[in-house]
């Protein structure tokens, strides 16, 4: 199985802490040595830095590590295929054009005995695993439920993927990530937490690493920050656990929609 990582802020963050600990499970404290991926959203912009090989000995990973880059949505993924090669068009996180925004997506989990299932027209996979094909199965049933232009309420829409989720997740393990660089929305089959800090702010220490961070030397007391993970990457931290079929809708750090 992959790992997830997503961050939802209400003032420009960056994830240096949290993301520290996610690359050291990718191929030190655990298995995920297949590619790694991370997005970064700026208003209606992002950047996407990738990588096919262990986290824990890449460059690029070393840099997000050192160069905190400030926002307000975050996803990231660490992979350990079970579908499709190892290479950089199967690395998550996936992104695609819909109503104007940049959409991104990651997932984790194995699919089974879907041929015929993930049937898309206008958005296509790039790479051949499962996780993108569903993605752009998604992505189309948004197109066919709500037309070319967004509802007013965009609950509606995260509300509606929820379901296709239910009916993705009879087909294996379907933990996912998706946002519109806005709203991040959260769903669980069978592992994915999340915590939310805000004031008052203490410390963290991270459970892969032995790094420690004093949040409140590092923000401001109208800061809310939430952070989702595949399993907890504080010891010292209470996190909040899904359990199979829950989902969560974050903006600007706070929960607005879910089960």
């Amino acid at each position: 199985m992959c790992e997830l990582l997503a961050m939802s802020a209400n003032v420009p963050t960056d994830i240096v802490f949290s993301f520290t600990g996610l690359a050291e499970r990718g191929g030190r404290t655990g298995p995920h040595v297949d590619g790694w991926g991370i997005t970064f959203y700026e208003g209606k912009g992002s950047r996407t830095f990738k990588d096919s090989g262990p986290s824990c000995e890449s460059e690029i990973a070393s840099l997000i590590k050192s160069y905190p880059i400030k926002s307000e949505v975050v996803v990231s993924h660490i992979r350990q295929a079970n579908r499709g090669e190892v290479n950089l068009v199967n690395t998550h996180p996936f992104t695609r054009e819909l109503w104007g925004r940049y959409w991104t997506y990651a997932h984790n989990g194995q699919l089974s005995d879907y041929e015929g299932k993930f049937a898309s027209t206008r958005f296509q996979s790039v790479g051949n695993t499962d996780s993108e094909m569903a993605f752009c199965w998604i992505m189309q049933k948004i197109v066919d439920r709500f037309g070319d232009t967004p509802p007013e309420q965009m609950n509606d829409v995260f509300a509606y993927v929820a379901t296709l989720a239910d009916e993705a997740r009879q087909f294996g393990v379907f933990n996912m990530l998706l946002t519109d660089g806005e709203y991040l929305m959260s769903y669980c089959t069978n592992n994915l937490c999340y915590i939310t800090r805000r004031a008052p702010f203490g410390k963290a220490k991270l459970i892969d690493t032995d790094v420690v961070i004093d949040f409140d030397k590092e923000t401001t007391p109208n800061d809310i920050v939430t952070v989702i993970a595949t399993r907890p990457l504080t010891n010292n931290e209470e996190w909040n656990i899904l359990s199979a079929g829950d989902w969560r809708l974050f903006r600007l750090g706070e929960v607005c929609a879910g089960s």
